[in-house]
């Protein structure tokens, strides 16, 4: 018998790397409810983690009472708060013969051969994460170029370390993570990268995983295209064919920085109550994520849930913060629409388009192909031809890169009756409602 469902729900129990709609999820939340979460950093410390199966820490998923499979669950964010002090970070490279197939999935010790062996830390550095076992150094990755970061008391700003610096947060790694007491993973500061010195960079956190359970057991970092296509064809046992993957996949690991505080995600439901999770908090990215990681942190987010009945999506829809729209995707203000209204006037156009901005996530393991994918979620719930689609995200919108090698957002304004067939107008309005002259 199912629990009774609750208004809000307190998270900070995580997955061992797979999404799993067969496991057990917490809850139920009621439509409507409140999801706050203590998340654990993403990428770097999982990948050193071996145990780990997924190269990620995400929460454990989370049912929504009243979503069926062929709903969909638009998540707002209301909170994204930082709560490491310091983080590390860099770009990778695998280390051959102690992984099978996949480093960030089928880690092994390349001493006694243990797959996924647990692993304990002695001293810091590259040397520090051993086999529990063996006792050899059992680090599936190398940071080639990387660096130890600490942000200010207002988390506005990050600054990276000098190597004493970061040696000596090294040595308390987890309380300068903020690392989660139910995370496994061992610290990334632990490895004390230094190769950067000095460099400011702005903090703007978002989250890099958010999203819906997977319909097959998918690694957390792999539910999505890029990442995903390593699966296929793969000999360990999360192997899939790319028809399963596109099948099973709900795209929920996105490094899309504009998945932030005051965004909402609009995620398809392809198991029972949907299992939103999140984690993979990043303290600020650019576009593209180009070093392939970033400075993953700990964090407090906060969001709400609400089930849209009957809305079958492939994948994500994103709708942005105004401010983080591309310029020829923000609503017209009322100078624009009056040069319009008098343009159309002029020329004898009967009526104006009324629209709004919709970004639509694809994936791939091309950035060609994520884009292809984008468009092509677009075309099928709006009932229109892709080539009307690619013409509206031409002159409305914008191609933009969430992660190299393969997620994008097509994102251009979308007419509205497109919208309310759809059945995601409500959500749509609302949310530029809120911040624009929509």
């Amino acid at each position: 018998m199912m629990k009774k469902a609750v208004n809000t729900l307190l998270v900070n129990s995580f997955v061992d790397g797979i999404l799993d709609p067969n496991k057990p999820m917490l809850g139920p939340i009621k439509d409507g409810g409140h999801i706050i979460a203590h998340t654990t950093p993403g990428c770097w410390g999982p990948m050193i983690t071996p145990e780990l199966k997924g190269g990620h820490e995400v929460t454990q998923p989370v049912y929504v009472e009243g979503a069926e499979v062929g709903d969909a669950i638009a998540i707002k964010i209301l909170n994204v708060d930082v709560v490491s002090t310091a983080t590390a970070s860099g770009s990778d490279q695998p280390v051959e013969g102690r992984f099978n197939d996949d480093p960030f999935v089928a880690a092994k010790c390349d001493s006694c051969d243990t797959l996924r062996p647990v692993t304990r830390i002695e001293g810091i550095g590259l040397e520090a994460i051993r086999c529990d076992n063996c006792g050899a150094n059992a680090i599936p990755f190398l940071l080639t170029n990387g660096y130890t970061i600490v942000f200010d008391q207002q988390n506005k700003i990050g600054i990276t370390l000098t190597k004493e610096k970061a040696e000596e947060i090294a040595h308390q790694a987890r309380d300068y993570m903020g690392t989660p007491e139910a995370s496994i993973q061992n610290p990334v500061v632990t490895l004390a990268p230094h190769d950067l010195v000095g460099t400011v960079a702005r903090m703007r956190p978002f989250l890099g995983q958010l999203g819906t359970t997977p319909s097959t057991p998918l690694p957390d970092s792999h539910n999505a295209g890029d990442f995903g296509a390593s699966l296929v064809g793969a000999s360990h046992e999360y192997g899939l064919t790319e028809e399963e993957l596109n099948k099973h996949k709900t795209d929920g690991h996105l490094d899309i920085s504009r998945v932030r505080a005051g965004a909402t995600l609009i995620c398809p439901v392809k198991v029972p109550g949907g299992g939103v999770y999140l984690g993979d908090m990043h303290a600020m990215q650019g576009d593209g994520e180009i070093a392939g990681h970033t400075a993953d942190v700990a964090g407090i987010a906060h969001l709400q849930v609400h089930v849209l009945k009957n809305v079958t999506l492939d994948g994500p829809i994103l709708l942005p913060n105004h401010d983080d729209l591309p310029y020829t995707a923000k609503c017209f203000n009322t100078h624009e629409k009056a040069a319009a209204e008098a343009l159309a006037k002029k020329w004898d156009i009967p009526a104006l388009e009324e629209s709004y901005p919709v970004a639509f996530i694809g994936t791939g393991a091309t950035l060609n192909q994520a884009t292809d994918n984008a468009l092509n979620r677009a075309a099928i719930l709006f009932d229109a031809p892709v080539t009307e689609i690619m013409n509206r995200a031409t002159i409305t919108g914008s191609i933009e890169i969430g992660r190299n090698p393969g997620v994008v957002t097509a994102t251009f304004l979308a007419p509205k009756k497109y919208l309310e067939k759809a059945g995601i107008l409500m959500t749509v309005e609302k949310q530029y409602f809120e911040q624009s002259d929509c």
